[in-house]
């Protein structure tokens, strides 16, 4: 897998967090967290997560370079919070998705999710040379909405009835930074 990040670059102190790069150890922990039904409800993809799924995950997805993900971390305690990610990385086009989900309960609504994006788009923009990043999120997903605009993201797009989520037909918004705009 990828380096280890230099944490005073991918840190953020008004938040208390820092980024580093996933390992095979948190398997557990972010399989608990994506099953959890608080993560699962925001997610467009909602199978169950397994040791076996997420570390195939991490050897043909991550380790073939296809995706990047990060653990968000407390800067004191160094306690994991949640992951950050990119995924369908396009090298040519110079473009990717954008994910993120706070594992935590007590780590949302603080702001932890918004400084993580930032945190990611800068290493998107000036580490991976990315030109646009961009996410799909579901449309009744204000706070999270709200979280990426903070971050810089613009909404692109409303796709109407783009997915079928419990039985029911889901907006997605499809929003997106480009590399000029991040701050």
């Amino acid at each position: 897998m990828a380096n280890e990040l230099d944490r005073s670059v991918y840190m953020e102190s008004v938040s208390g967090i820092y980024l580093r790069m996933i390992r095979d150890e948190d398997t557990d922990m972010v399989v608990a967290w994506r099953n959890s039904s608080d993560v699962r409800k925001r997610f467009l993809y909602r199978a169950d997560f397994t040791p076996e799924s997420h570390r195939r995950w991490l050897r043909d997805v991550i380790g073939t370079g296809k995706a990047l993900q990060m653990i968000i971390c407390d800067l004191h305690t160094d306690k994991p919070l949640g992951s950050v990610y990119i995924r369908d990385i396009d090298r040519e086009n110079r473009k990717a998705e954008f994910g993120i989900f706070i594992g935590e309960p007590s780590a949302r609504g603080r702001g932890v999710g918004t400084a993580a994006a930032r945190l990611m788009l800068r290493y998107c923009f000036c580490e991976m040379g990315l030109h646009r990043v961009y996410l799909r999120a579901i449309a009744d997903n204000l706070q999270a909405i709200r979280s990426y605009e903070k971050a810089g993201f613009r909404k692109e797009a409303l796709l109407r009835d783009d997915v079928l989520l419990d039985g029911k037909y889901c907006d997605i918004v499809l929003m997106g930074i480009l590399e000029e705009e991040n701050k």
